[in-house]
């Protein structure tokens, strides 16, 4: 029987070696993930294939991005499977069909951002749509702050420094929009997500979290929901505290919590448990994938611990009826 997470309506099992890897290829660091019209599974990771392709039961169908993308990082998909990939490794945003074919570039190659300039980009983190197709991008490690550029990425607006208050950020590390154009901001090391209109104005924030990384936003009949991938303790001080995380916690619109899917006895590669939640995403039948960094993950969380020559960093759970 597989291992069941979470509770109520928001119950997971999982699937255990789930992805069919062609022979000698590993994904590495998962960054981001996301799932198409077919349910067709996008792994953005940091591996020799950047960009691997699987149909929902995990086979492999094809891999692009070699030679073009430095640091995986981010990856958001629209109404029309176009696949946004936010490159912290080179600065950029490229719009790329399901084939690869790159179709926009937001960002100059290879050029950051002079560091907490709020200018673009300074290792920006990841993106998402409002629903005219605006696109927000979160920025990121060298800066603190989010970019609004049109649909053909023409730069708007920017807003956020660093700092902790309403509108300040301390590693702005992932955004996602709803259906009603509101913007949720992952401002992992504050432990919060902030919530913005769609010009920058803040509203409100969701607190009783721990180190969001991961969010994605998921509509429902009852409204959106999200799911928030959380990072264990980062410091050797608290490193063995427990009900921390890693762990992926389901919250409604204002933030209440509605389930929490492992984390109560800290990092693990056992079933059930994670090492560093960092991409969601969730195909038609309501099944989670969870991209992790589990290789840089590794010596932090299990600093005495050799890394072993191969960390599981995808992980499905199959939604329980």
């Amino acid at each position: 029987m597989p291992v069941v997470l979470g509770s109520g309506e928001h119950r997971y099992g999982v699937v255990e070696n789930w992805a069919k890897l062609p022979d000698g290829w590993e994904f590495r660091d998962v960054a981001a993930v996301a799932v198409d019209s077919k349910d067709q599974v996008y792994v953005f990771n940091r591996g020799e294939h950047p960009m691997m392709v699987f149909d929902r039961d995990g086979n492999f169908l094809r891999s692009w991005g070699e030679g073009l993308f430095r640091r995986a990082h981010g990856i958001h998909i629209d109404a029309d499977d176009n696949l946004y990939c936010t490159d912290d490794g080179d600065h950029t945003v490229r719009k790329c069909t399901t084939e690869g074919k790159v179709l926009l570039t937001i960002g100059v190659p290879e050029v950051p951002a002079p560091f907490m300039s709020g200018k673009p980009f300074n290792r920006c983190t990841h993106t998402a749509l409002s629903p005219r197709g605006d696109i927000y991008v979160s920025d990121g490690y060298g800066n603190a702050c989010v970019h609004k550029y049109t649909p053909d990425g023409r730069h708007l607006m920017s807003w956020g420094t660093s700092g902790t208050g309403p509108g300040e950020f301390n590693l702005v590390h992932n955004i996602a929009s709803d259906p009603d154009g509101w913007v949720y901001v992952a401002d992992r090391e504050n432990h919060r997500v902030q919530v913005f209109d769609g010009n920058g104005k803040y509203e409100a924030q969701w607190n009783n979290l721990h180190r969001p990384c991961a969010l994605y936003c998921c509509n429902g009949a009852h409204g959106p929901r999200f799911i928030v991938g959380e990072l264990g303790p980062g410091m050797p001080v608290n490193l063995k505290y427990l009900n921390l995380g890693p762990r992926l916690s389901v919250v409604d619109k204002t933030g209440q919590l509605l389930a929490r899917l492992g984390g109560e006895d800290g990092p693990g590669t056992q079933a059930g448990r994670f090492l560093a939640p960092h991409g969601l995403a969730v195909d038609s039948r309501g099944d989670i994938y969870v991209g992790e960094v589990s290789y840089t993950n590794w010596p932090t969380s299990f600093p005495d611990i050799p890394m072993p020559r191969h960390v599981r960093s995808l992980q499905k759970l199959a939604k329980v009826a």
